[in-house]
């Protein structure tokens, strides 16, 4: 069976300060996509040229997997797209690991305790990178925070949980996970929490 599972993360162009608050997220622009793709088992950057060709990835994807960004990602994503980003079927880790210890972590959090590596800047350096130009830095970046997530989820599949580290103190925590139905077999459209629909609008 094709595998069509996808990890994605991107980067903006702008902050939160500078397009007046969290609820415009329309206004951030992207800098840099970052996907990784099980089928070609290959990393890959998407600048906005190439964002016929990333809708395209989006809608033949079986799942989107990420890390925050159901309410991060996919919403800069939208004025980008013609597709519905909301119909894209996704799984995102964050949201799941909130629904079970009840509060927000980070990736750095999850990553450093799981698997004992991390990010290797902020959203803030990405920033920076964009404005100063530095392309290299800046899908170097990205593609690393892609590379982290994948090996949280994949990781969480193999051992029915991840750690993170207490933002209370040192304590690193164990968190049971159950993401098994995301695995190559059966990861499909409807086990996703935007299940979609037929693929539709590709570009080309």
């Amino acid at each position: 069976m094709t595998d069509k599972r996808i990890i994605l993360d991107l980067e903006t162009k702008r902050t939160f300060e500078e397009v007046g608050g969290r609820n415009a997220l329309d206004k951030l622009g992207i800098s840099v996509v970052g996907v990784y793709q099980y089928e070609t088992d290959t990393y890959s950057t998407f600048l906005e040229k190439d964002f016929g060709a990333l809708q395209n990835l989006l809608i033949d994807a079986s799942l989107i997997v990420g890390f925050n960004h159901v309410y991060f990602d996919m919403p800069v994503l939208q004025p980008y797209l013609s597709v519905d980003v909301k119909k894209l079927p996704c799984f995102d880790i964050m949201l799941d690991l909130q629904k079970i210890i009840g509060h927000r972590i980070g990736l750095d959090a999850v990553a450093q305790a799981t698997l004992g590596v991390g990010k290797i800047a902020t959203g803030l350096d990405a920033i920076r990178f964009y404005q100063e130009g530095r392309w290299d830095e800046l899908k170097k970046y990205c593609l690393k925070d892609v590379e982290v997530t994948k090996e949280v989820f994949e990781y969480g599949i193999k051992n029915g949980q991840v750690m993170f580290r207490s933002r209370f103190g040192p304590a690193i925590k164990e968190v049971k996970v159950k993401w098994t139905p995301y695995n190559k077999r059966q990861a499909t459209k409807t086990m996703s929490e935007n299940p979609a629909e037929p693929a539709q609008y590709k570009l080309f």
